[in-house]
Order: structure tokens, then C-alpha cells, then sequence
């Protein structure tokens, strides 16, 4: 007999049917709507790409203490935390690169469903995978921040010591020295962290939110 399902409003989400043991509930859950009543603020995606050592990290966490100074709700999906624990069985090959993203994304989704602002911090070095990011969590609660911090700047400054070991060919398919970085082509913000400093950087998404400074 073939598999038989129906598919339940859900955003772009298909359900599938009892055949599949798994029935969604998501039509009877608090709406976001809701969530953002109760928060008094409104979820969204900051999704911070660049090299290793470019600074996303080090700007989204003062990104998130300027947020929670002012009483905003916000959560940081970093790529190394991740990798500690949901991500952990996942190396770094192409294909877990794609299932890393796919996975983080998901998470990031029910994050901003929840009303909360979001930053993820990740290389994502291609545009697919930036694209299939976005395509997950929505293109009107996506926005793409490219840090953009030259290369020859990241290496300088190589705080994990990778760029050396990737010159020495001890870590493969590194980023922006064995293997390519695709610069967004339309980033909603572009921060060069060699060239504005960290209170420069936050003042400019504190202004792409919509946030007085």
C-alpha cells in the first residue's frame, strides 16, 4: 500500500500522516503573535557570516549585552558552542557542512517563532548554504550580516591558531586558505571590524533593528 499524507498549514512545513506516526501540533500551539505580545519585542534573524577570526563572534556577544541592557530578549547560536553539543557528531565535510547549517537554522527558527532576537555566528562560506539558512527560516525574518574583515586581518590576528596550522597544512579545507569564501552579494549590513570598532559595529545593527542608540 502506498504511504498516504495530508498536509497541515503550517508556514512551508508538510506533515505527514498517522501512516508516519507523527502528528504536528503546531495549529493549536500559541501563536507567535502571542509570544511577541509578551515580550514586547519582535523575533528576528541576524545571520552573521565571515572568515575565521573576522570578529563574529566577538560582535555578537556585545551586540547582546547592548540588547539585554535595554530589556530585549536575545540568543546566540555560535558556531563553535554548537558544534560542543547538537552538532557534535557532525565533522567537515560538505555534507556536514550542509547538515550543521540545516540544523542550526532550525533551531534559529524556533527562536525567532518564540519572539527572540537571534544572531547566529558561523563561516557559511557559500552562498548555498546561506540560501538554504534562509529558506528555512523565512526571507522576512532573515538578515544577512557579512563581517567582512579582509583576510590578511583574520590571519594577523588568528586567535585559535588555525590560519598557522592551515599554512603548515594541518587543518584541510580551511576556509579562505585551502578552501573558498563566497562573499554575500546583497548583505542587509557589512562590517569591517579592522576598520570600526566593536561600539561602531553594534551601533550600526542597534540602527538596522530599529533601535535607538
Amino acid at each position: 500500500m502506498q504511504s498516504t499524507y495530508k498536509l497541515i498549514n503550517c508556514g512551508a512545513r508538510a506533515a505527514f500522516s498517522m501512516q508516519d506516526n507523527i502528528y504536528p501540533i503546531f495549529d493549536r500551539m500559541l501563536s507567535r503573535q502571542d509570544k511577541e505580545q509578551l515580550l514586547h519585542q519582535r523575533g528576528v534573524m541576524l545571520w552573521f557570516t565571515g572568515l575565521s577570526g573576522s570578529g563574529k563572534s566577538t560582535v555578537a556577544i556585545a551586540l547582546e549585552r547592548e540588547l539585554h541592557k535595554r530589556g530585549l530578549l536575545c540568543r546566540i547560536l555560535d558556531g563553535d558552542n554548537i558544534r560542543t553539543g547538537i552538532n557534535a557528531n557532525l565533522g567537515f565535510s560538505a555534507d556536514d557542512r550542509r547538515e550543521n547549517i540545516r540544523r542550526v537554522a532550525e533551531v534559529a527558527k524556533l527562536f525567532v517563532d518564540t519572539g527572540i532576537i537571534t544572531i547566529a555566528a558561523f563561516v557559511s562560506p557559500t552562498e548555498e548554504l546561506r540560501q538554504l539558512a534562509q529558506s528555512i527560516i523565512g526571507p522576512d525574518d532573515f538578515k544577512e550580516i557579512y563581517i567582512s574583515t579582509p583576510l590578511e586581518e583574520c590571519e594577523r590576528r588568528d586567535v585559535k591558531g588555525l590560519y598557522a596550522r592551515a599554512r603548515r597544512g594541518e587543518v584541510k579545507n580551511f576556509t579562505g586558505i585551502s578552501a573558498p569564501f563566497e562573499a554575500p552579494k546583497h548583505p542587509a549590513l557589512s562590517l569591517d571590524t579592522s576598520r570600526l570598532s566593536l561600539e561602531q559595529s553594534v551601533e550600526e545593527l542597534l540602527h538596522l533593528l530599529g533601535i535607538e542608540h
